[in-house]
This record gives structure tokens, sequence and C-alpha cells, in this order.
């Protein structure tokens, strides 16, 4: 088979470059390790920067979004014997986000790229990247025979535990991370969310409120990274959550089964550069940042768009100036989104190994917060998502 562009990795970033370089008549094969239903099964959040919503709304994916998703204004930020505070993105930044789940989005364009006929292959094993500083191929198995994709350039979509970034030499790679000492254990519930999206810090963790649909809320507590799922019954989560919550609002709290029940480990990573030859790098295959800033689908499209811009310009104009400066346009976007997540992550969340010193800290840079409208409106800013470079 031969195609412009080999895209390895079916989730969201490889679905929404692919529907973008057809729009502009360019060819893409999509090689996806898993089965459509587990790609579609995959739990993540869904808070949408402003820039994501209008990427959706251009390329014409945005009907559901529009009808069903909840316009977010900010975040409230509750806090243990503390004022709360709202992250008011509206008031500083004239922006709206949304909040629309990630499975919602892969149904999307799964739909709009079968619509248009697209070339996916699902459940291809042992994919593997060939001379991708020269005449780059993939070569992968599926039904006992290997099958191979001559292609113009390789894009790397395939997540943090992929082929594709392994396929840039060691001495060139260089990966820069930080694991955290605790997870996420969420829930889902069909029960009413709460009418905004809360962050919760109190002494005993970190805990949050969210929501899919108004018959949908996720909740999730922060538990140390060697619980088990099956050490939390419901009632334990539910004594936990509320617990971590004023009195006001845990009152609101409807609470109910579970429906779902997971433990999301906590990650910082990037891995520079992400370009290699006519390699690419796209969304978790990259960089992986805390989902307390909400940034891991955002940056994934962020990528897509600085790539898409680029494929397009080379094609269209034989220009490679945006393929060549691709890395490092979207390196300094994900840096900033690693450092907001990284910011909320530990003024948020108890460490097990902290003293009375970092406690003394987090709590003055929360009081510094609730008193400067500088520091507001910077925060504002970062959250909202920074703008696309030209």
């Amino acid at each position: 088979m031969r195609t412009q562009i080999c895209i390895i990795g079916g989730g969201p970033a490889g679905l929404f470059l692919s529907h973008v370089l057809h729009a502009a008549g360019i060819d893409s094969v999509i090689v996806e390790r898993q089965t459509k239903k587990h790609v579609l099964g995959r739990i993540r959040a869904g808070v949408l920067e402003h820039g994501t919503v209008e990427l959706l709304r251009q390329y014409g994916l945005s009907e559901r979004m529009d009808r069903d998703g909840m316009p977010k204004d900010g975040t409230r930020i509750v806090w243990q014997g503390k004022d709360d505070f709202f992250i008011d993105t509206m008031r500083w930044t004239g922006k709206r986000m949304m909040i629309w789940g990630q499975t919602q989005i892969t149904e999307d364009l799964y739909a709009a790229r079968e619509r248009d006929g697209a070339a996916i292959v699902f459940e291809a094993a042992n994919t593997t990247l060939h001379d991708i500083t020269g005449s780059p191929s993939v070569t992968y198995e599926k039904d006992a025979i290997t099958h191979r994709i001559d292609c113009d350039f390789v894009i790397g979509c395939d997540g943090f535990h992929g082929p594709s970034r392994m396929a840039i030499p060691a001495d060139i790679r260089r990966e820069y991370e930080r694991i955290y000492p605790f997870g996420w254990l969420g829930i889902m519930v069909e029960r009413p969310p709460l009418k905004e999206l809360v962050y919760a810090y109190h002494a005993d963790g970190f805990a949050m409120a969210s929501r899919r649909n108004p018959m949908l809320s996720r909740y999730y507590v922060q538990v140390p990274a060697a619980d088990k799922v099956e050490e939390w019954s419901d009632d334990r989560f539910w004594d936990a959550f509320l617990g971590r919550v004023p009195e006001d609002m845990a009152r609101q709290v409807q609470t109910g089964p579970s429906i779902e029940k997971s433990i999301a480990p906590l990650r910082s990573f990037v891995s520079e550069p992400m370009r290699w030859g006519k390699l690419f790098l796209a969304g978790d295959a990259a960089h992986i940042v805390p989902p307390t800033g909400a940034k891991g689908l955002n940056l994934a499209f962020s990528d897509v768009f600085y790539l898409s811009r680029a494929l397009i310009t080379h094609y269209d104009e034989g220009s490679d100036h945006y393929l060549d400066c691709y890395s490092e346009m979207a390196l300094r976007r994900i840096w900033a989104a690693e450092n907001i997540s990284w910011k909320l992550t530990k003024l948020l969340h108890v460490f097990p190994d902290e003293d009375p010193f970092d406690q003394k800290i987090r709590q003055n840079d929360y009081d510094l917060l609730l008193a400067s409208e500088e520091v507001q409106q910077a925060l504002a800013y970062e959250y909202i998502g920074l703008p696309f470079e030209d």
C-alpha cells in the first residue's frame, strides 16, 4: 500500500489529524493496535480549551458538543478552612471552555472518518517503522500476514507505550519525567452532577467533582499510588469524597452505585524532539500531563493543529518551514501546559513526604491567589490554554 501519511494510532489525535488532512485533500492511513470498541471504551476526561472547541467547530465536529456539552467559564476551588476561589477564565480572558467527553469526540471522529471512506486498520500487531530518515515505511501483522505501507511521512499518535517514540535513536531522544506518589480513584455514577466543576483541597487529599452529561457524574479522590480498585468499595469512596468537600457542597452531591471505577496514576512526561527525519510525534507519544490541569486532550489537538498546518503547507506550497519548526513550536505550548498542570497538582494535593514548611508554602500560594487579581489573571491565562502560534 502507498499513501502520503501513515498515522500510527487510532485515538483522538490520529483520527483528528486524518480528518483535517482529508479536508485538505491529503491521503492518510491509520494503523491501530486495538479494536475500535476498545478505543471507544477508554474513559477520559473532557474539559476542552477554547482553542480546541474552535477547532472542532472549524472542522464540522461540533454539532453534538454544541447541543449537549456544558459551557464552562472557569473552575471552582474549595479549600479546607479557607474561602472558595473561582478560576474565572471568562472574566480574565473573555474565552469560554466546554465540558464534553473525549469518548463522544472519538465517536464523532470515527463517524466522520467512516463517512469519508478513511482507511483504518484495526488489530494491527507488531507495528514497526522503517527508514524514517530516508524513504519511510510501516509494517504490521494482521491475520498472520505481514503488510507494508510506504509513505511520505509517519506520524506517531500511538501513546506512551507505542513504537513511534522508541524509533527515535536513544542518543537523540531526551526524556523528562516526574512520577507522582498518588493516583486518582474515579467513579462514574448515573446521577445529576453539580452545577460547577470543583477542585477540593483537604488535609486527607485532593477531591474533584466533574460531569459527563446531565445524568452522568464523575468524581475523584486522591489515593496512594499503591492502592488497588478492589480495596475501594462505593461506600468507602463516598465517605472519603464527602469528607473532603465542604458540608454545603456534600449535601448537594447525589450519591449512587458506581457504573465504572478505576485508578489513574499521575505522571508528567515530555520527550524531545518530536521529529526525527520523516517521523513526527503527537499526543501521548510525546507528552503526558497529570489530569489536574485538564490539558491532555487539548495538547493532542494542539499538536494536530501545528502538524496539519505543516503538512498542508508542505504539499500545497512546497514549503517545509512549519515542518522544520514543528517540534520547537509544539514544545513551547507543551511545557506551558506541563507547568500549569504541575502547579495545580502541587497546590491541591497532599504529598506523602512533605513537611510543615511545604504545607505553609501551599497555604501561602492559595492565600496569594485569593488576594491578588494579577495572580488570578495569570492563572486564568494559563488555564484557558495559550493561543496557537503563527
